[in-house]
């Protein structure tokens, strides 16, 4: 399994994921032209390689790139219907939608996906959780709080993304925003701020973690210090050798590959739980198997 965040925060998102046979994006948010220059400068492929699009929502910092994107029409847009439908009517061409079941587990070639609702002001957003054999990545991105159903997808994960949207201190200050938007970041469908995403992960913390990003920081009410600085009090309760890349804004990450890395240097999960942690910080500044009605799209 490799995997690389290729974008992160206001100007656009997406990641991609791949195996031995699926090659996914999850979102894609940036121009079809600058996720190709990312593609081929972070993972060496193209957008002729991708099969899929896996869509959390609909604003634009995860979709923007989709009309772009009619010159490949062999990719596969996967999202629930709402989110589809809310899409689509900002599209130029109708690209082929599957639909799934939020909450639903289904699979797609030698991926096991699971989406479950997250709490933000759109139609009918999702984070995801995608396993290969026994190597799983959680994304989490565009929430208010962590409700139960979300924080019981954290606990099992190799590579976990989460997202750190903003210092409440710096969003309070922030001369740009008017106070209904402030509030609307803020509140319970909005983002979560630097301290709840440190919360989340102190309840949350699993010794099968082994890689941490945190994303979708915002420009102007964040930055990866700020980040670092609310996760130090709560770095001795993550596993030690959990690696914990903060991502500035418009930042790609390095590749990952599970494949050579994954139980290489890290203790196992009895290990890793009777283990100390360390104090340090070191960030880095076809269709589902399932039955459902079918696309409204094509």
């Amino acid at each position: 399994m490799r995997f690389c965040i290729l974008g992160s925060g206001s100007s656009g998102n997406s990641a991609l994921l791949q195996t031995a046979g699926a090659t996914v994006l999850i979102d894609a948010g940036l121009s079809a032209r600058r996720l190709g220059q990312l593609l081929a400068e972070h993972a060496a492929l193209s957008l002729d390689k991708i099969d899929a699009i896996f869509l959390t929502h609909e604003h634009g910092d995860h979709c923007a790139g989709l009309d772009g994107l009619r010159k490949h029409p062999h990719i596969r847009l996967y999202a629930n219907e709402a989110t589809a439908r809310a899409i689509q009517a900002k599209l130029k061409h109708r690209p082929h939608w599957v639909h799934f079941e939020t909450g639903a587990r289904f699979a797609y070639r030698d991926l096991e996906v699971t989406s479950f609702s997250v709490p933000h002001d759109a139609q009918e957003p999702v984070g995801f959780r995608f396993e290969c054999g026994d190597q799983a990545v959680v994304s989490l991105t565009d929430l208010g709080y962590a409700p139960a159903n979300v924080r019981a997808q954290l606990a099992e994960a190799d590579i976990l993304v989460v997202e750190a949207n903003h210092c409440a201190e710096l969003l309070k200050a922030d001369p740009k925003r008017p106070w209904s938007l402030k509030q609307r970041i803020s509140g319970r469908h909005g983002h979560l701020s630097n301290a709840a995403a440190a919360e989340l992960l102190a309840a949350t913390a699993n010794p099968r973690w082994r890689h941490l990003f945190l994303v979708h920081l915002s420009r102007d009410c964040n930055h990866p210090e700020a980040v670092a600085t609310a996760l130090a009090p709560i770095r001795a309760q993550l596993p030690p050798h959990c690696e914990v890349t903060i991502l500035a804004p418009g930042e790609a990450s390095p590749l990952l590959d599970l494949s050579t890395a994954h139980n290489d240097d890290a203790p196992s999960a009895a290990a890793a739980a009777a283990e100390g942690h360390s104090d340090s910080l070191s960030p880095t500044v076809e269709k589902p198997s399932f039955p459902f009605p079918s696309p409204s799209y094509s």
